[in-house]
């Protein structure tokens, strides 16, 4: 039996025998201006450069990446879905192309992996009207032995990849598939949509930039990036149809068949759900996320409510500090869990205290509202939502459970003009961001630099940056104080900010070991990890932090800036929201 520790240590000193370099696992929460709420993919971190900038570490790069992806939560249950996993990570940064980067995947997974060659087949792109057949990825697959029937060329539904929001690099990707059930015959054909096949890791090749006229031009750096699923790889390993069946998910449901006095064999589907979401809520809070009505606190509030109300169903209650004790021990190479431990802990005891206490009144309503119906309006699933608490995903469980449909369009519009919650806040991502590398949002990152200084210099050098988000229309920048800030407070950091885009500041760039950055008082963002070798931006001599840009080269193309809003954020954090005309 192969463990996950084993498998990314394998995977790591692989890449690193083929000259990458090793980057850190990212936070949860997405740096500067990214696209989404949170990071689904290690390429994510990553976004400036393959869009062309110069990474300080190389163009050979590799790391073990925390995700979290929340748009298929109704699939969470089966045997292979989850909100929270970890991604195997590789990527050429304008180095090597198709044909080693296929070719260096079939050497792991076939003689570092010890997977037959005889279990695998792959997916190529089939080609569309913005790219070509790929015949040159197959052709690789031809000289490695794969039979002609083993390769399947599938659409871009499939096989074209992102962008991750609406612009930003994307391209075909092709994909290995390894055949699942260790003790039956390989099909001589490959057929994509036999679940036995199972996906083990995917090259995306970004040949494009996609950008907000809809257009795919091609990059003048063409990047490879792998991704390979931990969870899904490792049960293939030890032969598990079952991913909650491996050591990173057993001991979550042990605890829950403990607490339930039932069996994983007679309650699958409530168990994983309860394990996936408890184990991906305290990831989450561990980076900093409150439960809360809007953003990532709503992602993080209907996982833990989804949750508790599955744990009704075989009994259990007071349980989520308790489940959520087996996820320390398994992932104990995260320092930030044993940190923030009691911190995690009390807020999951808080949330389901709070929906405890409405909950049973809440179900008591929705069966009122539902009896002899086949529809629950919009406007009843908001009062579930507003009143008792309950996600949408709640709602929708409950109402399949009694065969009846929600209208759920009229439920966002509800939910749009009441809690100003967008959809993409539900589906977990924001209209635009880091992808828009465009003047706009370089004059708006820069100002966030200087807004980050002002805040130290008025306010006081405790003040540090605790996340941010730029638009082209706005920026939002979050960090850490105790109270809300006064009107005299708010103007004076306008104006300081004003005053040194006036004065024509240079914003220079330079790459040096993140010791000596943090030593020369360079600025660097609360929680995040940082590779060895970094970025720092200095704007004169008034502004200095470690970053990855886009920046504008001189303070006078900013613009005016302008403070629209300071807000609370959650507790001790405070938001400004900005905008430069």
């Amino acid at each position: 039996m192969i463990t996950r520790k084993e498998l990314v240590k394998r995977y790591l000193e692989f890449f690193k025998s083929k000259d990458h370099k090793e980057i850190p696992n990212a936070s949860l929460i997405p740096r500067d201006n990214s696209t989404s709420l949170f990071i689904g993919s290690g390429m994510e971190t990553i976004i400036p450069y393959l869009l062309g900038q110069k990474h300080p570490l190389g163009k050979k790069l590799v790391n073990v990446q925390k995700c979290v992806r929340t748009i298929d939560i109704d699939e969470v249950g089966d045997t292979y879905h989850h909100s929270f996993f970890e991604m195997l990570g590789n990527w050429s940064l304008g180095d090597y192309w198709k044909k080693e980067a296929i070719e260096m995947t079939y050497e792991f997974v076939t003689e570092h992996l010890n997977i037959s060659k005889e279990r695998l087949a792959a997916t190529c792109f089939k080609g569309n009207k913005n790219a070509p057949k790929d015949t040159e990825s197959e052709n690789v697959y031809l000289e490695l032995g794969f039979p002609k029937e083993r390769i399947a060329f599938l659409k871009e539904d499939s096989n074209f990849w992102g962008p991750v929001g609406s612009t930003g690099p994307c391209g075909p990707n092709t994909e290995i598939f390894y055949w699942t059930p260790n003790n039956t015959s390989v099909p001589k054909k490959f057929d994509s949509g036999n679940t036995k096949w199972l996906e083990i890791g995917n090259n995306v090749l970004m040949t494009y930039n996609k950008n907000n006229k809809g257009e795919f031009v091609a990059l003048n750096q063409k990047n490879i990036d792998f991704g390979g699923g931990v969870e899904r790889t490792l049960a293939s390993l030890n032969g598990l149809e079952d991913n909650y069946l491996a050591e990173m998910w057993k001991p979550i449901i042990e605890e829950i068949e403990k607490l339930s006095g039932k069996t994983y064999k007679d309650n699958e589907r409530i168990m994983r759900i309860i394990a996936d979401h408890i184990k991906a809520s305290v990831f989450i809070i561990s980076d900093g996320v409150s439960p809360s009505n809007t953003g990532r606190g709503y992602v993080l509030r209907r996982l833990i409510r989804r949750a508790i109300r599955y744990g009704r169903e075989i009994n259990i209650e007071k349980f989520s500090s308790k489940v959520a004790e087996p996820v320390f021990k398994i992932y104990d190479d995260y320092k930030e869990l044993k940190q923030h431990k009691k911190y995690i802990l009390g807020t999951l005891e808080q949330e389901e205290e709070r929906f405890n206490q409405t909950l049973e009144t809440g179900l008591k309503q929705f069966n009122k509202l539902t009896k002899s119906k086949k529809e629950i309006s919009g406007k009843d699933a908001f009062l579930l939502y507003q009143s008792y608490g309950f996600p949408i995903e709640i709602i929708n469980d409950l109402a399949k459970e009694k065969g009846i449909k929600v209208d759920t369009k009229e439920f966002e519009r509800q939910l749009e003009q009441h809690q100003e919650l967008s959809r993409t806040a539900s589906a977990g991502t924001f209209k635009s961001g880091l992808a828009d590398n465009s003047e706009q949002v370089k004059k708006l990152h820069t100002a966030t630099h200087l807004l980050n200084e002002a805040l130290r210099k008025i306010l006081g050098k405790e003040v540090r940056q605790k996340g941010s988000n730029i638009t082209s229309e706005r920026l939002r920048f979050d960090f850490n104080f105790p109270r809300k800030l006064t009107d005299e407070e708010v103007k004076k950091v306008e104006n300081l900010v004003n005053e040194k885009i006036r004065e024509n500041l240079k914003v220079t760039r330079e790459e040096m070991p993140l010791k000596k950055a943090l030593s020369s008082g360079a600025q660097s963002e609360f929680g995040t990890k940082y590779p060895e070798v970094v970025s720092v931006y200095s704007i004169g001599d008034f502004s200095k932090e470690v970053c990855t840009g886009p920046h504008v080269s001189n303070t006078k193309e900013i613009g005016q800036f302008r403070i629209k809003k300071e807000e609370s954020s959650s507790a001790g954090v405070r938001r400004i929201k900005a905008v430069v005309e």
